[in-house]
């Protein structure tokens, strides 16, 4: 599918994380916390094209990981709470931190995907 429409080109990366449209930069991406929007209310692009996968589960895995274990490291050396207290502390840091990152990933995977023409690999037979 070729795009056809003319607009001026967006940032990728503030389109992502802004969660609006990799094409017109107006519409929203998402109808919700992380479900995508079948197309954009502005320009209508289709967004069947978006497919971030598990992408943005591992970039938070890995990345909000360090910080939450860095975070639960300090908390306990200089504070010295009960395990109780640990858990009321930290999960909720883990929580808010995971989903906050989640969505702003996923937008930036699916705007890059967008602008670079990403598709689903094929193996060349020619």
């Amino acid at each position: 599918m070729q795009d056809e429409a003319h607009y001026p080109q967006q940032d990728a990366i503030r389109a992502g994380l802004s969660g609006s449209c990799p094409r017109c930069g107006q519409g929203k991406l998402f109808d919700g916390l992380l479900k995508v929007r079948p197309a954009c209310g502005n320009c209508d692009l289709d967004y069947s094209f978006a497919d971030a996968g598990d992408g943005p589960a591992v970039f938070v895995m890995l990345l909000v990981g360090f910080v939450v274990v860095g975070f639960a490291l300090w908390f306990e050396f200089t504070f010295h709470p009960s395990i109780w207290l640990h858990l009321i502390v930290t999960a909720p840091f883990s929580i808010v931190i995971c989903l906050g990152s989640l969505r702003l990933l996923k937008g930036l995977l699916i705007a890059l995907q967008y602008k670079h023409s990403a598709h689903e690999g094929s193996i060349d037979r020619g």
